[in-house]
């Protein structure tokens, strides 16, 4: 513990940490102090009395799933968070997601599946596993995790949590601490969650980009890195322009892909009875820029009791689909008024609309397309944010939301704070000074520009806004330009404020890698004059810098020399070696004369006669072959002794696998046969010969036999003679049919044949010998 307590406290402490998970009741019990006991699926440990008391913490503490969604989908992953209010602030915490009705008591009641986002903050609690707690009692005012949503069918998943701060716990079953979650069309849905604020508020949202070579290095894009224009709506409940776990519209697909916020303004726009302000910002280019260069991307918009939700994206490109934002941000408090102030780091979420993996991956479209997901560290071994160990995902970027002006009759339930009360008042006092009518919505005005006068002569210097929208047309909108007195610095009589600056950032590389060459460093301006005046600080410098002062064209720049490896003998006299590498070959293409390879002697112990001292045998190699008989061998190192060492170092032996598979093998097919009729139809015959059976685990023999049909010419009738009806001896004389051949195969397929031979021969074209062929023993082997 970093924090002073006598020794009771610490003991009380370390009690109060290990309780709460299993029992969230909101009411106040004392426990006596009772040894642990076991209880169900998590050990269950009652809580000791203490001199603090348990109470809510509405006002305090919050458990929000990020976009505070009214529902989940089956198997998305969600980011959860527990955030404290300044100035509170919690020391433990533990975070649980149950089945609705279940108590915890067994592995069924847990819900979804928690993943651990900050190893240093996070991690799952020893005696109930499905839980996650702190990993240090320290002050902190937020954690996050990775909550993935159960599969389909599991109803309504209650996330609770508990925080102990000092001596105080705070845990509840309703409210600020905890969230009720029900599945997409799941019937028992709760209602939306109505705003009970009066009037009106006003926001401005600004948007700061921590996007970075220096706090994101690897493959960082040089050229053409920036953040496209923001685009988001304040809107009502029923409707938001994207959310985790769904799918991204055509509008967020193109500002996702290409950052280009048209058709997503479009979409907006045509939901007008759901939005009340449309949010814009411009791109800015590079992605990172010191604040004396150019202020932070702004813009203002309005929120109402039914449009009370915020939502926004902006790109970070160049990237395959990659964005930052956030999705249904409440800006209406349970007290019934408005979130005076919201800060909140932003992590990079993907479309799911294309495949790439790295900054400039080409163009591959995600089909069919995913849903919207945040990133995560183990995503792609060649992702810029993969981490093998899954850490903490760095911030991207930042954003606060900023109360400006309440207009109307305001209900809220706990007064207001003296920030509240001042912020009113000054906003009142500037509209006074405005005078400008309420239908006419204008953007922030500008920074102040230079003063027209460079003496110390009166002169002048402007700002400017622009009309965003002009809700009555009737009404004129006056006073786009504002101009107030000046003169140059350093003229006026009073002491002007300071000009706040941050540290120099590191030197940047030397321009060059052979002689002399420049390298700069930066810092940028944290707080501006109050009176309005220009930093005359400097915000950047350069000097000389000289990289290997005696190189020229022809000189090769090399690296320090690497360690020597061990020497070559373990005893005796032997050779050791060190490397260098070339970093930059000679300018003028010639080759590279410096040394990259050093050898040189090394004495070891003298060897006397001392023993060979082997290493245990390595474990047997593969065997070098898949199946059969084959070869392994084995090896051992001689770890000291004589060079000449007789023991064997190498060993050989057969190993036997398993008898390889032996597929049949047949010959090529046979000439088709004669057809088996003279005239007419028939059929005709091939045959392959079986060359060698198949074995254990080999493939089966295919067909030996083919039989397709044929016809010859038509048969035509047969005359008197050939009928053996007349006593001529010009017909045919035919001998019976022979019997059938033995089958050329005994399984397989083989073939029979049978002949049919001329008794007489008589002078017709056609008398001849006769055979047919027939198929047998066709049943496979």
């Amino acid at each position: 513990l970093y924090f002073s307590r006598t020794d009771m406290e610490i003991y009380v402490y370390a009690l109060l940490l290990q309780c709460f998970v299993c029992s969230f009741v909101p009411t106040a019990i004392a426990f006596s102090e009772e040894p642990s006991r076991s209880d169900g699926f998590c050990g269950r440990i009652l809580r000791a009395q203490t001199q603090g008391t348990r109470r809510d913490g509405y006002h305090e503490f919050r458990l929000r799933v990020e976009g505070d969604p009214e529902s989940y989908q089956p198997g998305s992953s969600y980011r959860v968070v527990l955030l404290a209010s300044s100035p509170a602030y919690f020391r433990g915490f533990t975070l649980i997601a149950l089945k609705e009705g279940r108590e915890g008591t067994a592995a069924g009641h847990y819900a979804g599946q928690f993943q651990i986002i900050e190893e240093e903050d996070t991690q799952f609690m020893t005696n109930c596993p499905p839980a996650v707690t702190e990993t240090t009692p320290r002050r902190r005012t937020r954690i996050q995790v990775l909550w993935t949503a159960p599969p389909a069918g599991s109803g309504c998943v209650i996330l609770k949590a508990s925080i102990v701060q000092k001596r105080v716990i705070y845990f509840q079953d309703e409210g600020s601490l905890t969230v009720q979650l029900c599945e997409k069309g799941d019937a028992t849905l709760p209602p939306a969650l109505e705003c009970c604020a009066c009037g009106t508020a006003k926001y401005r949202l600004t948007f700061f980009g921590n996007w970075s070579e220096k706090i994101h290095p690897k493959d960082f894009p040089r050229r053409a890195n920036h953040w496209s224009a923001l685009i988001g709506a304040s809107h009502t409940a029923g409707y938001t322009p994207w959310e985790y776990g769904g799918y991204a519209s055509e509008g967020v697909r193109q500002v996702a892909e290409l950052g280009s916020p048209i058709k997503m303004e479009e979409e907006i726009r045509q939901k007008a009875d759901e939005v009340l302000t449309v949010i814009k910002t411009k791109a800015q280019w590079p992605a990172w820029q010191p604040l004396n260069l150019r202020a932070p991307p702004s813009a203002e918009f309005s929120v109402d009791r039914v449009r009370h939700l915020m939502s926004f994206l902006t790109m970070l490109g160049p990237s395959p689909d990659w964005n930052v934002g956030l999705t249904k941000e409440d800006l209406c408090t349970p007290e019934c008024g408005w979130v005076q102030r919201m800060e909140a780091e932003l992590l990079p979420w993907d479309a799911g609309t294309d495949s790439g993996v790295t900054y400039e991956s080409p163009n591959k479209p995600t089909v069919p397309q995913d849903r919207i997901r945040p990133l995560s560290r183990l995503d792609h071994p060649q992702s810029p944010f993969y981490d093998p160990l899954g850490g903490a995902m760095p911030s991207l970027a930042r954003v606060v939301v900023e109360r400006i002006a309440r207009k109307g009759e305001q209900c809220n339930t706990v007064p207001d704070l003296v920030d509240d009360i001042v912020a009113d008042i000054g906003q009142q006092e500037q509209e006074k000074e405005d005078d400008a009518p309420e239908t006419c919505i204008y953007s922030a005005w500008s920074p102040w520009s230079a003063c027209s006068s460079a003496t110390c002569d009166k002169g002048r210097r402007m700002r400017q806004r622009m009309l965003k929208a002009q809700l009555d047309p009737t009404v004129a909108c006056p006073r786009t330009q504002d101009f107030q007195p000046c003169m140059a610095p350093g003229c006026s009589l009073e002491e002007p404020s300071a000009c706040m600056m941050s540290e120099w950032i590191g030197w940047s590389a030397c321009s060059a890698s052979c002689g002399m060459g420049m390298r700069s460093r930066e810092r940028y301006v944290q707080q501006y004059p109050e009176d309005g005046a220009l930093c005359q600080l400097h915000t950047e410098e350069t000097e000389k810098c000289q990289v290997n002062a005696e190189c020229s064209p022809s000189s090769c720049i090399v690296t320090e020399w690497g360690e020597w490896d061990p020497c070559s003998a373990t005893c005796g006299l032997g050779m050791r070696r060190r490397e260098r590498m070339v970093k930059m070959p000679p300018l003028d293409g010639s080759m590279c004369k410096a040394e990259v390879l050093e050898v040189d002697k090394c004495m070891m112990p003298d060897c006397g006669a001392a023993p060979c001292m082997l290493s245990p045998w390595s474990d047997w190699g593969g065997c070098s072959v898949s199946c059969g008989v084959g070869m392994r061998t084995r090896q051992r190192m001689l770890k000291s002794g004589p060079a000449s060492c007789s023991e064997e170092l190498e060993q050989s032996d057969k190993c036997m696998l398993p008898e390889c598979p032996v597929d049949c093998m047949v010959s090529e097919w046979s000439e088709w046969s004669e057809c088996n009729k003279s005239c007419g139809k028939g059929h005709t015959l091939r045959s392959r010969m079986v060359k060698l059976e198949p074995g254990p685990g080999g493939s089966a023999c295919p067909e030996t036999v083919q039989r397709k049909k044929c016809k010859v010419r038509k048969c035509r009738a047969k005359t008197k003679e050939e009928r053996g009806g007349g006593g001529g001896g010009g017909g045919c004389r035919m001998q019976p049919w022979t019997g059938w051949t033995g089958c050329t195969k005994s399984c397989g397929g083989g073939i029979q044949e049978r002949f049919m031979l001329v008794k007489k021969k008589a002078k017709v074209a056609s008398c001849k010998d006769r055979k047919e062929i027939r198929g047998c023993n066709v049943e496979p082997c």
